[in-house]
């Protein structure tokens, strides 16, 4: 199998994505979407995780111990340089093997340079309980380590937290779920290369590493399995079937290392040593010797150089694709902030919030807008609904006789009559039921002012929220929608003075002269009409004599026949306990007739169903009454949202933005008004970071 070498495309390729994780770091790679191609090592606690990355490298300089080691995810970057001429250890190392060709940098140490790789696990340590505290909690913060050295092939591994399932010590009790939701965000994106170690002497089946990798690789087209452990296995048996994939086959396939035990770590021997004894053990091992040059770290580590590789080189388009799609959104969104620069004449931005929100408002009332919506009725529409829908039909749904009923009528018409009663139906009577009538007409119409106020109000809150400087200044903000808030209450004022003023001149003056008004005697004629339709037929002449029936004539007072009862009193429905009409004679002690004459009781009420007259006259009332209150009512849904259109939605169109030009545009205030919120702040600097991070990543991948 052809491998490019360290120095060729393989390693500039490489050294290329190390570059982008180092810009994307540097910003925080949690606020960038690009999906870099990576190698994340995964596997379960005391797999070998550590040993396999050290000799990949070729140095001890991870940090050892019980429990969990690896706190954070450790992004190592493996850079391969070209051996300079052999000179002395550097003077700030106390390691006897170190190498002036060999070192390590921290990305949260620019500039330091550790050649000693015991003080690269000390900084680890520290660099993690800085971030971890002591209490073996886990950080989803990166650390950044390039190792630079003439012994490694350029390579990007990401050593990951080991699985575990039983919190020890002073452990969170979640560290399970915490750890399994760290891994899943690194192993879950498609970019990324699992690498699953797994211990040969446990039953793959049992492998957490690899149980984990399937959950988000199920075809495992992006997992390559390392086995650990395999001179610890028992005589005879091997991995053979594993390697061949008849067990948990892998698209990547598998690589059999030999790594340190304990007892070589405790007795500090040499990582070339052990890669030695890595390489005789395959090399005269029964089971492998045909296969030695696939197996060992060595393999392992080419191979891991090629597939990420051939890796970033498949997802190479993708990469640019992202990075420019990113630049586009966190340029937009740094202008939205006030721009790189976000220094600007306090007094122009105001004019220019005003100017624009003023334009919007119009623009939603008159409904002009280029974003209107499919779903819902929206600005000026609701407002219009309010007009049209609700007054209307709460002004059409008043009933005149709900309240009034047919004896009140019959009272008030007596009423109105005074001492002398009516010869006609009377028109006092018609004009105070119309008048009170004409008054429940008042609290629709206030009713429909606060709508529209409530509607405007809303649309005040769509701009606040729309308009982006309000997201920038909360002062300006605050103070606009006083303002605002304020100018509409001060509006609403002469709006329902109006309202009430019209229903007032309805009521103040009834004009029975309207040509849509029934007059009296068309009304008295159409009740007359329905009432003798309701009456029997008229006696019929005597067949016989050919004359009117008995007591027909004059009025049942013709002298050939018993004279009927007489009609009642005219107040006679006020009497009920009267006989034939009549008020019942009292008799005196002495036996003699009491006076017809008695004083009136103190309340008069009717007591009796109306007489033939009443009825008449309460149905011509009524008819009045429904024909004039019927005019008033049209006129009204007219005339009130005409009212309200031009003493509060005109007027707010036409004046807002002089009101707003009078209390926001003054030089005491503007400083006040324009202090950002520490969050727009903090953003903008986001931003710029990511800004200037992409337009470098960007600049890093044009020439590729």
């Amino acid at each position: 199998m052809s491998t490019v070498g360290p120095t060729g495309l393989g390693s500039e390729i490489v050294t290329l994505i190390n570059r982008l994780q180092d810009v994307f770091a540097a910003v925080g790679s949690s606020a960038s979407q690009i999906d870099l191609p990576q190698i994340c090592v995964l596997g379960s606690q005391s797999s070998g995780k550590s040993s396999v990355l050290e000799n990949i490298v070729g140095r001890d300089f991870l940090p050892r111990g019980q429990g969990i080691v690896t706190r954070r995810p450790l992004v190592l970057q493996l850079i391969h340089r070209e051996a300079t001429s052999t000179s002395k250890s550097p003077k700030d190392s106390t390691d006897p093997n170190s190498n002036p060709d060999e070192w390590g940098e921290f990305l949260h140490l620019p500039g330091q340079k550790f050649y000693d790789f015991n003080k690269i696990r000390d900084e680890i340590v520290r660099d993690t309980e800085a971030k971890t505290g002591k209490n073996a909690g886990i950080s989803p913060l990166p650390i950044n380590l390039r190792i630079f050295s003439p012994k490694v092939l350029t390579l990007t591994l990401v050593d990951l937290p080991g699985l575990t399932k039983v919190p020890v010590g002073d452990q969170p009790k979640d560290i399970e779920k915490q750890i399994r939701e760290m891994l899943m965000k690194y192993i879950s994106k498609p970019a990324c290369i699992i690498l699953a170690v797994s211990p040969a002497n446990v039953d793959l089946a049992n492998s957490d590493g690899l149980k984990m990798a399937r959950e988000v690789d199920p075809e495992g087209t992006r997992t390559i399995g390392v086995l650990t452990k395999i001179d610890l296995m028992d005589a005879g048996t091997d991995v053979v079937d594993i390697l061949a994939g008849r067990i948990i086959p892998l698209r990547l396939g598998y690589v059999p290392v030999v790594n340190r035990g304990q007892r070589d770590i405790d007795s500090s021997k040499a990582i070339s040593q052990a890669l030695e004894a890595e390489r005789e053990f395959f090399e005269n091992h029964p089971s492998y010797k045909g296969k030695a040059q696939y197996c060992g770290t060595p393999f392992l580590t080419r191979k891991l150089n090629m597939i990420l590789m051939h890796h970033i080189r498949a997802t190479l388009p993708d990469i640019k694709a992202r990075i420019t799609s990113q630049l586009q959104k966190y340029n937009a969104e740094l202008m939205q902030l006030g721009g790189p620069h976000a220094e600007a004449n306090s007094g122009n931005i105001v004019l220019t919030v005003i100017t624009e929100f003023t334009n919007e408002f119009r623009t939603v009332i008159d409904g002009n807008t280029n974003d209107l919506s499919l779903n819902e009725l929206s600005g000026g529409a609701r407002i219009s609904f309010v007009f049209h829908e609700l007054f209307n039909n709460g002004v059409k749904n008043i009933d005149p006789f709900d309240q009034v009923k047919d004896g009140d009528i019959r009272t008030i018409l007596y009423n109105s009559s005074g001492s002398t009663p009516a010869l006609f139906v009377g028109t006092a009577a018609f004009e105070v039921i119309v008048k009170q009538q004409i008054k429940r007409l008042e609290d629709p119409g206030l009713r429909c002012c606060q709508l529209v106020y409530d509607e405007l109000i809303r649309i005040l809150g769509q701009l606040l929220n729309k308009i982006q400087a309000f997201k920038r200044y909360p002062a300006l903000r605050e103070r606009f929608n006083a303002v605002v808030v304020s100018f509409f209450k001060n509006a609403m004022n002469p709006t329902t003075k109006l309202v009430s003023d019209m229903v007032a001149m309805q009521a103040c003056y009834v004009n029975t002269t309207h040509p849509d008004f029934i007059n009296g005697h068309k009304a008295l004629s159409l009740v007359q009409d329905r009432l003798n339709a309701n009456k029997p037929p008229p006696p019929a002449n005597d067949p016989k004599s050919g004359k009117l029936a008995p007591g027909v004539i004059n009025n049942n007072k013709d002298l050939d026949v018993e004279a009927k009862k007489e009609e009642a009193s005219f107040f006679g429905s006020f009497f009920s306990s009267a006989k034939n009409g009549r008020p019942v004679k009292k008799a005196t002690p002495g036996g003699t007739p009491a006076s017809t004459m008695e004083a009136p009781p103190a309340v008069i009420k009717p007591q009796a169903a109306l007489s033939e007259r009443e009825t008449m006259e309460t149905e011509v009332i009524k008819l009045l009454i429904h024909s004039y209150f019927n005019i008033v009512k049209r006129e009204m849904i007219d005339m009130v949202p005409k009212a309200i259109t031009f003493t509060l939605v005109n007027h707010s169109k036409e004046n807002l933005q002089r009101e707003l030009l009078q209390e926001l545009y003054k030089a005491e205030v503007l400083d006040d008004l324009l202090k950002e919120s520490e969050y727009v702040v903090n953003r903008r600097k986001e931003v710029i970071g990511m800004v200037q991070a992409l337009n470098k990543a960007e600049e890093i991948v044009a020439g590729v």
